[in-house]
């Protein structure tokens, strides 16, 4: 029952309203002399005129309301409805005025107005729902109102003139029985028209429907009443009474309550989009967390609110800008929102987590008690951290660089946020990620936001370079490979170190575009060798990780090898040894790179932190001893032991050794003890451009000849 009323959109009291007025047929009609007799005859006279009035009041009222309403509602059937009430209210008006006189004349007139007015509100009401709807100017409010008035003045002079001659006296009643019926049949026509539409708008029709009803109920009981002030005639004045009462409801409904129950809604809904406005406004899209405005607002307000020791911590995932550049904007944010979940579930009371634009996350502390707590937080994020981030196919490390300031007198909010920022980039240097601000982390703040800049304009301006480094062979003696190294000359610096701009442009996602020339570059340098007559070498270059999460990184490596022509046996692709702890990942990536023909190396090795078992998963070709190792290898017996372990491990594991950095004699006799295999460093080359290759390439072939000619070994060169 509850959910029928839900339907209706009505209330349980109204739906007694509805019923209990048609329960009185029941004791009418079995009891009809005993209610009749309740009260004298004189008491239903005053009655009667009473019910007339109320009749004529909300006949009137309804005409007044549609004419009122006509100017914000300008449709056809709302002026028509009131159009057909203001002739019926002014019908009952002068059939109770004529009615206060007893002769035989005004008998007959009240009957003949009784029956066009109750033939005009059946054949109207009808009229007025078949009609389509449409909107009409509002001089036909005028037109109407006046047309109706008009039409009641002639109906009342024709049955003036009527009852004077007495005309149709015996027929009169049959006809008043007839019409009854007739406005009955009317009613039931309405009502299975309405019923049409009581899905699409279920409260005015009920209303109007009820109405339909009472008026049948009043036209059988004005037929079965031979006298009018008989207990059926009363009973059937009543009905008329509830049918133009559910008519007014009806009307109010649609002009009243139903827009005011829309200027609620609107009402609703607008504050509800305010709220929702208001927290797009300080709330982050994607992790939901609040943003950079409501951060900067609540520093401004709580900053310097109490004497609490005050902390920002200042988050960023490793190579953010890399990885999304790489693995495109919707699955970074989804790695974002894994992020900030992650941070949310060990977030302690008073910690105030929020995200900035720059994919950054920010966690205020209003009342930090040690800076063993902010620590031990870190920590604890750093741990949770440390299970990869799986989105979709990538499983991704969530690798965190972490800046920690604390709030000092006279610090503005902004300021202290940077700070934290500041050790934040600090700290991705740094083995363990996590730094305290100190105030020398402001100097040269700006020189790098400069760089940053001038990146984005220096590949379009062709201001980056390659320089080449020579491998030589230690077997044969020959040049058979060379490292290409990016260079940037800069309009106004002159030459920009790479460690200066790398590190910027992989923070940046620049990394993406400036490696895919880096390495077509170099493809199409090696074959431009090749066909000036030069032995064919082998180009190597590295890979950044911004690159290895590029989805169509395998697409692009085989599309430059068309393009420039040059075999792919001639290509070598290097990789960190910090990339391969994803070894899940990799290992496909790597396999598809190696179908296409090309040589992986790993450069760095000994330098990084994942396991060595990736040798033998992964489809390696080559491992390149770091600098770093060979440079005190005359002086540190721990790095003369881990490079002989190394080329060890490389010979029984069948892979190819290069080592960086030889820059002296005595490191060259130790490789060439090691059974190394091929060697680059200063000691034969620096790295030197395209052109000096070229012109000087029997003189580097040369030059690493005599030196290797200093030491004896066997010396036929023989592979």
């Amino acid at each position: 029952m509850e959910n029928w009323f839900n339907h209706l959109e009505i209330e349980k009291k109204e739906f007694w309203y509805i019923v209990l007025p048609l329960l009185l047929v029941v004791p009418l009609l079995g009891f009809s002399n005993q209610v009749y007799g309740i009260f004298k005859e004189e008491s239903y006279l005053y009655l009667n005129l009473v019910i007339k009035i109320l009749i004529i009041v909300f006949t009137m009222a309804i005409a007044i309301q549609s004419w009122l309403v006509f100017s914000h509602l300008p449709s056809n059937q709302t002026l028509y409805i009131g159009n057909l009430f203001f002739i019926t209210a002014l019908l009952e008006l002068v059939s109770l005025v004529i009615h206060q006189n007893y002769s035989v004349h005004s008998h007959y007139a009240v009957m003949s107005i009784h029956i066009i007015m109750r033939l005009c509100l059946a054949i109207g009401f009808l009229f007025i729902i078949v009609k389509p709807k449409q909107n009409l100017a509002m001089k036909y409010r005028y037109y109407t109102y006046g047309s109706s008035l008009i039409l009641v003045l002639l109906t009342l002079f024709l049955v003036y003139l009527s009852s004077r001659q007495l005309l149709f006296e015996n027929q009169l009643n049959k006809i008043n029985d007839l019409v009854f019926l007739l406005s009955a049949v009317f009613q039931i026509v309405t009502i299975i028209i309405l019923s049409k539409y009581f899905k699409k708008i279920p409260k005015r029709v009920m209303w109007l429907i009820c109405a339909a009803i009472y008026l049948i109920f009043s036209d059988i009981f004005f037929v079965i009443s031979k006298d009018w002030q008989s207990i059926w005639g009363f009973s059937a004045l009543i009905y008329q009474f509830f049918a133009f009462y559910f008519f007014l409801k009806a009307i109010y409904y649609t002009t009243v309550e139903k827009p005011y129950q829309q200027l609620l809604k609107i009402k609703q809904d607008l504050e509800h989009s305010q709220q929702e406005l208001h927290f797009q406004a300080y709330h982050d899209d994607i992790t939901q967390l609040p943003n950079e405005h409501l951060l900067l607002k609540t520093l401004k307000e709580s900053l310097h609110a109490n004497n609490y020791q005050k902390a920002i911590i200042a988050i960023e995932i490793d190579r953010l800008a890399a990885i999304r550049a790489s693995i495109g904007i919707s699955y970074s944010n989804k790695m974002m929102k894994l992020v900030a979940e992650r941070i949310q579930a060990i977030l302690p009371p008073y910690y105030f987590a929020t995200k900035l634009n720059e994919g950054q996350f920010i966690i205020y502390i209003n009342h930090v008690k040690t800076r063993e707590e902010l620590l031990q937080f870190c920590l604890n994020l750093r741990n949770v951290m440390k299970k990869p981030l799986q989105v979709q196919l990538f499983s991704l490390n969530g690798n965190l660089n972490i800046g920690i300031a604390l709030h000092e007198e006279d610090c503005t909010g902004e300021e202290l946020l940077m700070h934290a920022q500041l050790a934040m980039r600090e700290a991705s240097q740094l083995p363990q990620r996590c730094l305290f601000y100190k105030p020398y982390m402001s100097n040269g703040v700006t020189d790098r936001i400069l760089i940053e800049q001038d990146l984005h304009k220096a590949l379009a301006n062709q201001e980056f370079y390659l320089d080449f480094q020579p491998q030589v062979n230690l077997k044969t003696g020959k040049i058979e490979s060379v490292e290409a190294l990016v260079r940037w000359r800069h309009p106004s610096r002159g030459f920009v170190a790479p460690d200066q701009f790398i590190s910027i442009a992989e923070e940046s996602g620049l990394i993406i575009p400036l490696g895919k020339w880096i390495l077509e570059t170099a493809c199409a340098q090696a074959k431009a060798w090749e066909e000036q007559g030069l032995p064919p070498m082998k180009v190597a270059v590295n890979l950044s990780l911004g690159q290895l999460f590029q989805q169509d990184l395998v697409q692009m490596v085989q599309e430059i090898l068309q393009r420039t022509r040059l075999e792919p046996k001639h290509l070598q692709l290097e990789i960190t040894e910090s990339m391969t702890m994803n070894i899940d990942q990799m290992t496909q990536l790597l396999y598809e790179l190696k179908a296409l023909g090309i040589q992986i190396a790993v450069d760095d090795f000994g330098t990084g932190y994942s396991s060595l078992s990736y040798l033998k998963d992964f489809p390696i070709d080559c491992l390149k001893i770091d600098r770093a190792f060979v440079r005190n290898i005359q002086h540190n017996p721990n790095d003369e032991a881990l490079v002989s372990m190394i080329l060890s491990m490389a010979k029984h594991l069948r892979l190819k050794v290069v080592a960086e950095g030889i820059e002296e004699v005595e490191q060259l006799a130790f490789l060439i003890n090691g059974d190394c295999d091929y060697i680059q460093g200063y000691l034969f080359s620096k790295p030197i451009s395209a052109e000096q290759i070229s012109n000087n390439f029997k003189e580097l072939h040369r030059h690493a000849l005599e030196i290797l000619t200093q030491f004896t070994y066997v010396e036929d060169y023989i592979i």
